[in-house]
C-alpha cells in the first residue's frame, strides 16, 4: 500500500514539473541565448523599428505634422519616381555596379581562402591574413585619398609612372569610362580579406581524411579541390550568394558619393546618392522614402527568387 502511494506521489510530481522541450532547450542553452541578445536587440532597435517610418513613403509627409498626421497621397511618389528621367539613368548606373560587384567582388574571397588554405607554413599564413584584413577597418574618406594621392593627375605616383612611360597621363578621376573599375578596384582592396573569414572558417571544418583518401587514388592538389573542398564549402557560397543579392542595389553612399564629381555624375549617381540628394538636401522626404523602399523591395525579390532557386537544386537555402 504503502509502495502504491509512492509512486503515486512521484507521478503527480512528474507531471506537475512537466517541462516543454522549448522550455528544456532554453534552460539548457541559456548562455548562448543570453550572447545572442545584444545582437537581437540591436536589429529590433535599429532595423525593425524604424520601419515603421516607411509608411510617409505614402503620405506627403510634413514633419510638423508628424507621421500620424501627415496627408495620405497612396503611391503618388513612387509613380513620380518611375516617370522621372533620371529613374533609368539610376537603374543603370546602380545595377551595372551591383552586377560588376557581384561578377569580379564575390568570388575573390573564395579563391584567395582556397589559396590560403593550401598554405602550409602558419607563421606565413597568420601574416598574410592580418595585411589583408586590415584594409576592412580603414574609412571609405582614407581610402579614396589614398587612391586620390596615386591617381591625381597633378603629382599621382602612378600618372607620374604611367607619364615616364607612355608620355601621357590619364585623368583616372575625372573620366567617366573609369569610374566603374575604380569603384570595384577600391572594394576588392579593401574588402576582399575580411570577406575569407566565412570560407576560411567552413574549409577547417573539412574532414582531413578525405584528403588523404583522395591521395591514396592518386588524386591531385586540383582534384582535391576541385572534388573534395569545394562540395565542402559550397552551401556556404550559396547561403553568402543570397544574402548578397539581398543588399544588390546596396552601391555604399559614402564609398560612392566621395569618388563622385560634376564629370562623373551621369555614370556615378545611384539610388543611394539620389536618396541623399532628395531627402537630407531638398527636404523631400516622402518622395526619398518611396525611392529606398522601391530598392529594398527589389532586395527582397531578389532574396526570395534566389532562395527558391537554390532549393530547386538542392541546396538549403536560407529558409
Amino acid at each position: 500500500m504503502d509502495s502504491q502511494t509512492d509512486n503515486g506521489a512521484v507521478l503527480i510530481r512528474n507531471k506537475a514539473g512537466h517541462r516543454s522541450p522549448l522550455m528544456k532547450e532554453l534552460i539548457r542553452d541559456k548562455w548562448m541565448y543570453f550572447m545572442l541578445l545584444p545582437g537581437v536587440i540591436f536589429f529590433i532597435i535599429f532595423r525593425y523599428i524604424p520601419m515603421y517610418g516607411l509608411i510617409i513613403a505614402f503620405q506627403d509627409y510634413k514633419p510638423h505634422l508628424g507621421m500620424l498626421n501627415s496627408n495620405w497621397v497612396g503611391l503618388k511618389h513612387f509613380e513620380r519616381f518611375f516617370s522621372e528621367p533620371q529613374f533609368w539613368m539610376l537603374f543603370r548606373n546602380t545595377g551595372l555596379l551591383a552586377i560588376y560587384n557581384l561578377a569580379f567582388f564575390f568570388p575573390l574571397p573564395i579563391v584567395l581562402s582556397l589559396m590560403m588554405n593550401e598554405v602550409r607554413r602558419e607563421r606565413f599564413k597568420r601574416f598574410v591574413q592580418t595585411l589583408i584584413y586590415v584594409p576592412h577597418f580603414v574609412s571609405w574618406v582614407v581610402v579614396v585619398g589614398v587612391f586620390y594621392m596615386l591617381l591625381t593627375t597633378e603629382g599621382g605616383i602612378l600618372n607620374e609612372l604611367l607619364f615616364v612611360i607612355t608620355g601621357e597621363k590619364i585623368a583616372f578621376l575625372l573620366e567617366p569610362e573609369w569610374f566603374r573599375t575604380m569603384i570595384v578596384t577600391q572594394s576588392i582592396w579593401k574588402e576582399v580579406g575580411w570577406g575569407t573569414i566565412i570560407f576560411l572558417a567552413a574549409l577547417s571544418g573539412v574532414d582531413l581524411q578525405l584528403y588523404e583518401a583522395a591521395r591514396m587514388d592518386g588524386a591531385n592538389r586540383w582534384r582535391q579541390v576541385w572534388h573534395i573542398t569545394l562540395p565542402a564549402i559550397r552551401s556556404t557560397i550559396v547561403i553568402l550568394l543570397i544574402l548578397r543579392l539581398g543588399s544588390f542595389l546596396d552601391s555604399g553612399f559614402e564609398h560612392i558619393f566621395l569618388m563622385l564629381t560634376s564629370t562623373n555624375r551621369e555614370v556615378g549617381e545611384v539610388f543611394d546618392t539620389y536618396v541623399y540628394v532628395k531627402g537630407l538636401t531638398q527636404s523631400q522626404f516622402s518622395y526619398s522614402a518611396a525611392v529606398g523602399l522601391f530598392k529594398s523591395v527589389i532586395g527582397l525579390l531578389l532574396v526570395m527568387g534566389a532562395n527558391w532557386l537554390s532549393k530547386k537544386f538542392g541546396e538549403e537555402g536560407v529558409y
